[in-house]
């Protein structure tokens, strides 16, 4: 795309020329997905490779209109943060999907129990049809392709309905899929509540939300009307559990990474800090160090992101001050001593000491807001995660295995990551997703490819049957040897 190109698009939002996705249209193209999925119920396994190739091709060339579009959303993005977070993950999920869709679309031999054979089991992986996927405003390109580039590799037809938040990139990425999927079966729809409401009603084969637990229940409950699976990508208090004896100026690090990235605004960001009591000072200051050298100004560097919208900004705030008001201790996280009036940088700010109601400790932050809890034992710690609900991630800094085996099976949550944050998002051959309030159902390679199928079983039986010989009437000699032989 050009540079001319990506101004239009700008323009475009300034003009407010931005029109959502009339709602007869969606069902028009419901029905034409639908039709053409009819029209074409296995598509062959080239090319569904050479899709994703195209894709990526065109990922690569379009990238830096993705970048920028996706920036000016925000009112600023780190391009770095979008390399490393989506670009690099997609480019990985492309690269592995192709090369293993042949073995994951590999009927499955099944074992024949005794009594029913001469006889075959398999089980062959068959596209599930129209799937829909509704994707959040914080990471858009990789929340939109990653489950898009499975559900076509399980050869089906999609439909992205995009937040109304990034109208800029809502754009740019409609024109970059244009170049490789024709409407009938990728097609982009955008607008706001009441097209996500029509959109959420469509009897999909298959529909994939990602975003906050809330709106996931209402998604579930429309979904429900027409017996149309989910999967859900919720969020939830990711906690992170500091060891007693791990190094402090690693693990304050890593959370610092974790945290900081897209400023907080990401579904698996450290939510909030487990620490032995007899640390926290240390772990402050470890982290305030941490960030310091990584981000050594705020306001005007450009590896920082902006709060999305004044809308989040606000809600922050009010995080904040409601914190305050429940007596807790803040401290803020400005290695140049900034101010930021009129400004969605907001800097990073750990609190201490606060009230077990307070919205920081009960609410998802989504954001650079950080409290820090203390605990006596590593079984307390255990405790206070089992106490609510199940999150999207857990994170254990730890270098003890029994510590590790002990996290692990004593706690629940979609996924665990040991020694650092975030970064078991981007294994592509790990499956994704959460459970309780965090989720439901996987993605990612294998697990993702499933997700996407039918699992159908194939039951075949030849000329001679053994059946027969347990046909009515009953009480004969061989319904006796049955009986005897196999029920026992």
């Amino acid at each position: 795309m050009t540079i001319q190109a990506i101004q239009a698009i700008q323009a475009n939002q300034e003009n407010n020329e931005f029109p959502q996705t009339p709602l007869v249209e969606i069902e028009q193209t419901f029905a034409a997905q639908r039709l053409a999925f009819t029209a074409n119920k296995y598509p062959d396994i080239p090319s569904r490779i050479a899709q994703l190739k195209q894709l990526k091709l065109v990922l690569l060339a379009e990238q830096q209109a993705l970048i920028t579009t996706l920036s000016a959303d925000f009112g600023h993005r780190s391009h770095d943060e979008t390399r490393i977070s989506e670009l690099l993950t997609l480019v990985e999920a492309i690269n592995s999907s192709t090369k293993q869709i042949k073995s994951w679309s590999k009927a499955s031999r099944r074992k024949v129990a005794v009594i029913f054979q001469p006889a075959s089991n398999k089980v062959i992986y068959q596209p599930l049809g129209v799937v829909g996927i509704m994707v959040p405003w914080n990471y858009p390109l990789y929340l939109s392709l990653s489950p898009l580039i499975t559900a076509i590799a399980a050869g089906n037809r999609v439909m992205i309905k995009l937040s109304e938040f990034t109208p800029r990139f809502n754009q740019c990425l409609t024109e970059v899929l244009s170049k490789v999927f024709v409407q009938d079966q990728v097609a982009v729809i955008t607008g706001e509540t009441q097209v996500s409401t029509v959109f959420s009603q469509l009897n999909f084969d298959h529909l994939f939300f990602t975003g906050s637990t809330n709106v996931g229940r209402l998604v579930m409950a429309a979904a429900a009307k027409n017996l149309t699976p989910v999967t859900l990508e919720l969020g939830g208090k990711s906690p992170v559990i500091i060891t007693d004896n791990v190094d402090m100026d690693l693990a304050a690090e890593r959370i610092c990474f974790g945290k900081s990235l897209n400023a907080g605004q990401t579904c698996v960001a450290p939510d909030y800090v487990l620490c032995p009591e007899h640390r926290k000072d240390e772990f402050i200051s470890a982290y305030i160090k941490a960030f310091s050298r990584m981000y050594p100004s705020v306001k005007d560097n450009p590896d920082y992101s902006n709060i999305i919208n004044d809308s989040q900004y606000q809600r922050l705030q009010s995080l904040l001050d409601d914190a305050i008001k429940s007596g807790a201790k803040l401290t803020y996280v400005n290695p140049a001593n900034e101010v930021f009036d009129n400004s969605r940088k907001m800097p990073p700010v750990i609190i201490e000491n606060c009230q077990s109601n307070a919205r920081v400790i009960t609410e998802e932050i989504f954001g650079p807001i950080l409290p820090l809890v203390t605990y006596n034992s590593l079984e307390q710690a255990i405790d206070y995660i089992n106490e609510r609900p199940r999150p999207l991630a857990l994170y254990l800094f730890s270098f003890n295995k029994t510590e590790q085996e002990l996290v692990s099976y004593q706690t629940h949550s979609g996924g665990i990551c040991i020694n650092n944050t975030i970064i078991h998002l981007a294994q592509g051959e790990l499956p994704f997703g959460g459970v309780g309030d965090s989720g439901m159902g996987h993605y990612h390679g294998l697990e993702g490819f499933q997700t996407f199928s039918q699992a159908k079983s194939i039951h075949k039986v030849g000329k001679l049957s053994s059946g027969k010989f347990i046909f009515p009437p009953y009480g004969k000699w061989m319904h006796r040897l049955f009986y005897k032989l196999f029920i026992r």
